[in-house]
């Protein structure tokens, strides 16, 4: 009989409840493995198997313990779109340029083989929970989690890919002889009415029950599921017909979060992004001590901090955010130009560090000549191009230069605040800008200390008005990459060259401030680059049945 294993590394956690009993020398198990009996047959050991589904296994590009989506590695998603640039590059300046190709994908693609291995191990997981000894509440509520991981991972598969094959409860193992039908990639509005079934199945068996702070939940069931809904309507997704319909159900969805009653805006939005637990977290992935990522204060550092420069945020980002009144800023305006920091939308001061900023004991100085935090600076290699560096995420009570400092910031999965802005969106493309529109986006505003829209805003107007605010709420989260390509405008965005600005100090002590060109090349392919090449080794292994995205 064959034996199924275990990696010892998915089930640390619950090896304190493994009794010893003293055998005879040669008639030990291996610690090493626990057998796949083991596990089943017991409670603690199967919903520790469970809850490492969260977790995915790390490809070659990867610095930690991935879960969904790109997270806190040391280069952000933000990087590969028009909000950051790497300061050391980290697989991201190809990408910018338009250089994707299957052969040389970097980080990526990483998502193709974490995805359908995770599927695997759920399915796997699913095939077996029925012989754990435990009551039926307990399974179903484990089932639950296992059919919104399931969801997640389709869901990380879709954004990236669009077509992708569809596994279902299958358990394909080394002695299968026939792969054929993992290599059939189903049209992606199928796949996501799976992903979307399948977040119905979670959210109907984790309904009325409580999970721990870094789990899924029925709320975050339902979350994702009105996230899946909107992508299913924008223009990426539907080949640019505008269906009302599929605008509507993806309204109806965000309103089945806010009907719950049980979310709110946190009441400040620079410390939501270093604490968990707040009102309005939905689904997000907690660290400890003992779980941590990559430090943000060292690798995201302006480099007069003894930091690594990191994601740098660039100028086209910084121009979005309004003035304080609620007016576009303008380089055109020589008072504007002349001070280009002053009074600003909140969220550019919680999100950025710009020239002069107080930050930590001092201002953080990216002028030249002279500034520390310039390439006149210790360190200057990790100069920031941009002249910016980020703040959100940031934990100023941190240090910078300590690379063993326990970091333990939560990545947000899903918000309250994504639901509103989900809802506005959907709902001003299904009837117009009508008064829950304007709520929803005018109380994310007032939190930032904002001022509300004005009235009578046309849909189109109201349209631009949703997406810059996504763009600013939503900065550095991993949003900006798939909403310009599911609104099928990366082909303007992601041509415009990447901005950053530099300061030059006068010898009056004044400052001027000079737009720059932070990273040269940057380039679209419409005809390709909306969505990631799979993997040419994937295309490889399956024989070549395994199409590729178009382009590539």
């Amino acid at each position: 009989m064959k034996t199924k294993n275990i990696s010892l590394i998915l089930v640390a956690a619950a090896m304190a409840a493994l009794g010893a009993c003293k055998k005879d020398f040669l008639d030990t198990t291996p610690t090493s493995i626990i057998t796949d009996a083991a596990v089943w047959g017991d409670s603690s050991l199967a919903e520790a198997y469970i809850t490492g589904r969260y977790i995915g296994v790390g490809g070659n590009n990867d610095g930690g313990k991935p879960g969904f989506g790109r997270g806190f590695e040391d280069a952000w998603m933000s990087s590969v779109t028009d909000e950051s640039v790497v300061v050391w590059d980290n697989n991201t300046w190809f990408v910018q340029q338009g250089a994707l190709t299957p052969d040389r994908t970097g980080w990526m693609s990483d998502t193709w083989v974490r995805s359908y291995r995770s599927i695997r191990e759920i399915n796997y997981a699913l095939a077996n929970i029925d012989k754990v000894p435990m009551s039926d509440y307990g399974k179903e509520r484990l089932k639950g989690e296992l059919h919104f991981i399931r969801a997640c991972r389709y869901q990380d598969l879709i954004r990236n890919f669009g077509d992708v094959p569809l596994v279902g409860d299958r358990v394909y193992n080394l002695d299968d002889t026939n792969f054929d039908s993992l290599f059939i990639r189903k049209p992606v509005q199928e796949c996501i009415q799976y992903a979307l079934s399948e977040l119905n199945t979670a959210a109907a068996m984790m309904q009325d029950k409580s999970y721990p702070a870094g789990r899924g939940s029925y709320a975050a069931a339902l979350a994702l599921k009105a996230r899946l809904l909107l992508y299913a309507a924008s223009p990426l997704y539907t080949n640019n017909v505008n269906d009302k319909t599929k605008w509507a159900a993806a309204a109806s969805a965000a309103q089945a979060v806010i009907a719950l009653n049980k979310f709110s805006l946190y009441n400040n939005y620079k410390t939501l992004f270093t604490i968990s637990g707040t009102s309005e977290d939905i689904f997000e992935r907690v660290y400890s001590p003992t779980n941590e990522h990559t430090n943000l204060e060292l690798v995201n550092g302006p480099n007069g901090y003894g930091g690594w420069g990191g994601n740098t945020p660039m100028q086209n980002l910084v121009d979005d955010y309004e003035m304080a009144d609620g007016s576009r800023f303008n380089w055109n305006n020589p008072a504007q130009k002349a001070n280009p920091y002053q009074n600003r939308d909140p969220r550019f001061y919680a999100s950025i560090l710009y020239n002069g900023a107080p930050y930590r004991n001092r201002n953080v100085e990216t002028f030249r000549p002279g500034g520390k935090d310039s390439k006149d600076g210790n360190g200057n290699w990790n100069t920031s191009p941009t002249g910016y560096y980020v703040r959100k995420y940031i934990n100023e009570s941190n240090p910078v230069e300590n690379p063993n400092q326990t970091a333990y910031q939560p990545w947000k999965y899903l918000r309250y605040a994504e639901v509103l802005l989900n809802y506005a969106e959907a709902q001003n493309e299904a009837a117009g800008p009508d008064a829950s529109v304007y709520k929803a986006i005018n109380d994310i505003r007032a939190r930032a200390g904002m001022p509300e829209l004005p009235k009578g805003l046309s849909t189109d107007s109201m349209r631009i008005r949703i997406r810059n605010e996504r763009r600013i709420e939503l900065a550095f989260e991993e949003h900006r990459y798939f909403d310009v390509r599911r609104w099928k405008i990366a082909e303007v965005t992601e041509n415009i060259p990447a901005y950053g600005v530099l300061p030059s100090k006068q010898s009056d002590g004044t400052i001027v401030y000079t737009r720059i060109i932070a990273l040269d090349n940057r380039k679209f392919d419409k005809t390709k680059n909306y969505w990631v090449p799979i993997p040419q080794s994937e295309i490889n292994s399956s024989g070549r049945k395994l199409r590729q995205n178009d382009g590539y």
